[in-house]
């Protein structure tokens, strides 16, 4: 699924693209893609009608554009969703399930979701600008909420994996499977390492390393695994070139030469050198 750098991408774009712009009609096809609105499609795409977009923003891998009411359209992206700025007369896309025009006549935003996970819903926005139902999702390390010293802190206390708290987006959120992997290479530290083992300033360099990849991955458009992840111009992201951790198993660690390893867990697949990210010795119990 797309992680917070790939979000961003899609964000910025729609920053450039539809912020400030008047919608003056929507269309939405489908129950599936407004499930989680529970009037559904028509009324969704009824009160979509003459509003204008303010914002575009996103917490973690949550992305919404704020409208001139009270109200956010939340953009669930799922495994394959996209949103597209294209010519209204453009051809429309099979797996298009949503379409905005705009007073302006100007190009059209377009959800397509070719799997249909993923889907457009309507949320209340709160005084500090998170729509409620994003509220419960934790900040992300680009946010200004975003307290290090608090996570780490809460890390500590944790007797569980530290792949495991990387990925819990109550925690910190934004940080997928992806991005975990490339963190935890960066810091020498194997994912199965317990937080309660690490020091505390090993856990803020494995949350700087976090911050700092996913930034270089912004810069890149993002990481594109799969031809469906890319950004409203339809460009997929190349930061897949630089990954160091991630999908690498069987060639050489970029640092020390080994051969990098593929590894279960949590029903995903973790990728990690042996020799700078050493298995943690199992624990032994004491007797009773």
């Amino acid at each position: 699924m797309p992680e917070l750098p790939e979000v961003e991408v899609v964000r910025r774009g729609l920053a450039d693209h539809v912020v400030g712009r008047r919608i003056v009609r929507a269309r939405v096809t489908g129950i599936r893609v407004a499930r989680r609105h529970a009037p559904g499609p028509d009324d969704l795409a009824a009160r979509l009608h003459d509003v204008t977009v303010t914002a575009a923003a996103r917490r973690g891998k949550y992305l919404w554009l704020a409208l001139d009411g009270e109200d956010a359209l939340i953009v669930h992206l799922g495994m394959s969703g996209q949103m597209l700025v294209e010519p209204a007369d453009a051809p429309l896309e099979k797996h298009c399930h949503a379409r905005f025009d705009f007073a302006d006549d100007g190009p059209q935003l377009r959800f397509v979701d070719q799997r249909t996970f993923g889907g457009l819903a309507l949320s209340p926005l709160r005084g500090d600008g998170i729509p409620e139902s994003v509220a419960h999702i934790a900040p992300d390390p680009f946010e200004p909420a975003f307290d290090q010293a608090a996570v780490v802190r809460r890390m500590k206390q944790r007797d569980s994996a530290v792949k495991r708290a990387l990925l819990d987006q109550g925690l910190v959120s934004g940080v997928g499977n992806i991005y975990a992997d490339e963190a935890l290479w960066r810091a020498k530290v194997h994912g199965e390492r317990l937080c309660s083992a690490l020091t505390k300033p090993t856990l803020s360099r494995l949350l700087d390393h976090a911050r700092d990849v996913m930034a270089a991955a912004m810069e890149h458009g993002g990481t594109s695994f799969d031809a469906l992840y890319v950004n409203v111009n339809g460009a997929s992201g190349y930061f897949d070139r630089s990954l160091h951790a991630y999908g690498r198993a069987g060639t050489p660690c970029d640092r020390c030469g080994a051969t990098m390893r593929r590894e279960q867990f949590m029903n995903r697949s973790s990728f990690s050198c042996p020799v700078c990210q050493p298995r943690p010795r199992p624990r032994v119990l004491a007797p009773r």
